[in-house]
């Protein structure tokens, strides 16, 4: 996910002008709205919202009034942005859906592996969308757990003996979403006509300002295919999550219009006012023991609301505890949440209504909310109680997080063949690598790879898909993963060389065909070399599973580049646009699967 942007913008000053923005008279009728990439119309959305838990943990006791402020936070903000142009309809499933496999299962490989098994198994036990229907199908899992270990709610990683701090903080010191073991993903799914998302413990279970805006934009806005905007603003699909609640947060303009929306004439921009414009935050945002705490409010001009209703928790599994609210609250705009006695973790959440109700949605509005008690601003409170499965990195998993190796690559000195361009990192903390449309370009990435490890890769085609060079190292053997290669028009896809044979070779037993990518549309490589073998899973399906000697492996010298140590990336007749190239170390002896 991105990280925090240098500013946040909060307030009814900033909702009014996302309100007046949408106020805009258009010519009718507006034609109607579709997926990116107008495939399948979305005049309505349906998302069926799961929580998901392993066996071997138990259900979270409130995770049902957690998932339904969740589904209507995305519906009214669906309603406001799309001006009824699109409907989304959010349903949670009356139980949580519990998993077949325990939490160490669920969590083998990298972040990409567990969401497309979590999302396979809870598709085919909902029987998820097996019926088409007018309305566009999205499923979005809430699940119990990060990809790594992380006591979410102190946002503490376990680091050998200790807790390592692993969260992310806007500049003026409020908890927002964001921690390396979190792993939320989305992915649309053009073929099957609908959309997953999951969203990670780290990503809802604490409600961390913004979390709202996480749920939309892996649960909504990424699995109609929205991508992520030009530029870095507090739009829902860029850094909303960063610096704002949904509320405040908007979808880009020329997305909406991409999609097909028009605004609306006379558009009642009033009639959201409340979702718009109320806003909460603890002052002071890292108070210590012993300090005072309030809740400050801000509230729609001109628009008469009852006291407010407001309770705090400071454990997970732990009540909430309602906070006595004086008759001044709403003429001060300040809730006193009172005194600390000690470092704490403290989630809160606020409810107001409308004194005089119109029947509609936002006749409500409820914010939740989080911060620490600390002693010291850089210290945070450590964990009281741990569930042991929080407490170790699972079997199999490395010790040392993935390395970025489009940070390290330089072009004209990496670069073999062909001009290779780099967009260095922006507000979105990724830089990205496009290599040219040329047969055999290829460039070095600057590092010695481990003897086992696992090579992941995110790519996306910018021209009709032809041929995804990965170079590996495998002992003392180079060869390459190519994928996409259509010399007659089908994908074909192979280790190569195996024994001498190339991906033409009628004995090459990795050789396979499938349609793997399409033209503008990313997809995920992830390529594990052990001791065994060399497996290789596009977009979380097993491509190439491959056990033998890696003396057995070579590299054509059509592929060859000065470094014999060194991983590379190559393409064929095709521009490839690289978002993400990280290698990250495996335990030595690891079997191939």
């Amino acid at each position: 996910m991105n990280r925090p942007a240098a500013r946040s913008l909060r307030g009814a000053a900033f909702a009014g002008a996302v309100l007046c923005s949408l106020a805009l008279v258009a010519a009718e009728p507006a034609p109607s709205l579709t997926t990116w990439d107008g495939r399948h119309p979305i005049a309505r959305i349906e998302a069926t919202v799961v929580h998901f838990v392993p066996a071997d943990r138990e259900v979270l006791p409130d995770w049902r009034e957690r998932a339904e402020w969740f589904a209507r936070r995305i519906e009214a903000f669906h309603a406001r942005e799309f001006q009824g142009r699109s409907e989304l309809v959010a349903r949670v499933e009356e139980a949580a859906l519990v998993s077949r496999l325990p939490t160490a299962a669920l969590r083998e490989g990298d972040a990409d592996a567990i969401f497309f098994r979590t999302l396979r198994e809870a598709d085919e036990r909902l029987s998820f969308a097996r019926e088409t229907g007018a309305a566009f199908p999205v499923l979005v899992v809430l699940s119990d757990i990060n990809w790594r270990p992380l006591d979410d709610f102190h946002r503490l990683a376990p680091r050998g003996a200790g807790w390592e701090f692993e969260g992310a903080l806007s500049p003026e010191g409020i908890h927002v979403p964001g921690a390396a073991s979190g792993g939320a993903r989305a992915t649309y799914l053009a073929e099957a006509g609908k959309g997953w998302g999951l969203v990670s413990a780290d990503g809802w279970r604490v409600p961390y300002r913004g979390s709202d805006c996480v749920v939309y934009h892996e649960g909504v806005g990424h699995a109609i295919g929205l991508p992520h905007p030009d530029g870095a603003a507090a739009d829902v699909m860029s850094l909303g999550q960063y610096r704002v609640t949904l509320g405040q947060s908007w979808v880009d303009a020329a997305q909406k219009r991409r999609l097909g929306w028009q605004p609306v004439a006379r558009f009642d921009a009033a009639a959201h006012a409340l979702f718009s414009s109320f806003t909460a935050a603890p002052e002071p945002a890292v108070p210590r023991p012993g300090q005072p705490v309030t809740l400050r409010l801000g509230l729609p001009e001109g628009l008469a609301v009852t006291a407010p209703v407001v309770e705090i928790q400071t454990a997970l599994r732990g009540p909430w505890t309602t906070v006595a609210v004086p008759a001044t609250a709403l003429a001060d705009g300040v809730v006193p949440l009172g005194r600390f006695d000690r470092p704490c973790p403290v989630a809160w959440r606020a409810r107001v209504r409308r004194a005089q109700p119109q029947g509609t949605a936002d006749d409500a509005a409820e914010l939740w909310g989080y911060f620490q008690v600390r002693s010291e601003p850089g210290t945070p409170p450590l964990p009281t109680g741990v569930d042991p499965l929080e407490h170790a990195v699972p079997a199999g998993a490395a010790d040392t997080p993935p390395v970025d190796l489009l940070a390290a690559v330089d072009p004209p000195r990496d670069a073999v063949s062909g001009t290779w361009s780099l967009e260095p990192a922006g507000d979105d903390g990724g830089a990205r690598l496009t290599a040219p449309r040329q047969f055999g370009a290829r460039v070095e990435l600057p590092t010695v790879p481990p003897a086992a490890y696992r090579l992941t890769v995110i790519a996306e085609p910018l021209d009709d898909p032809d041929g995804l060079i990965l170079g590996q190292r495998a002992g003392d053997a180079r060869f390459v993963v190519l994928l996409g290669f259509t010399p007659d028009g089908a994908q074909l896809g192979a280790l190569e060389n195996v024994a001498g044979g190339n991906v033409a070779a009628p004995d090459n037993p990795t050789r396979f065909a499938a349609e793997l990518f399409a033209r503008g549309r990313p997809a995920t490589v992830v390529v594990s070399v052990t001791a065994g073998g060399v497996r290789v899973d596009v977009d979380g399906r097993t491509r190439i599973d491959w056990h033998g000697d890696p003396g057995s492996l070579s590299l054509s010298e059509y592929w060859s580049t000065p470094h014999a140590d060194r991983l590379f990336l190559g393409a064929y007749d095709c521009r490839w646009r690289f978002h993400r190239v990280s290698l990250e170390p495996l335990p030595a002896g690891l079997p191939a699967r």
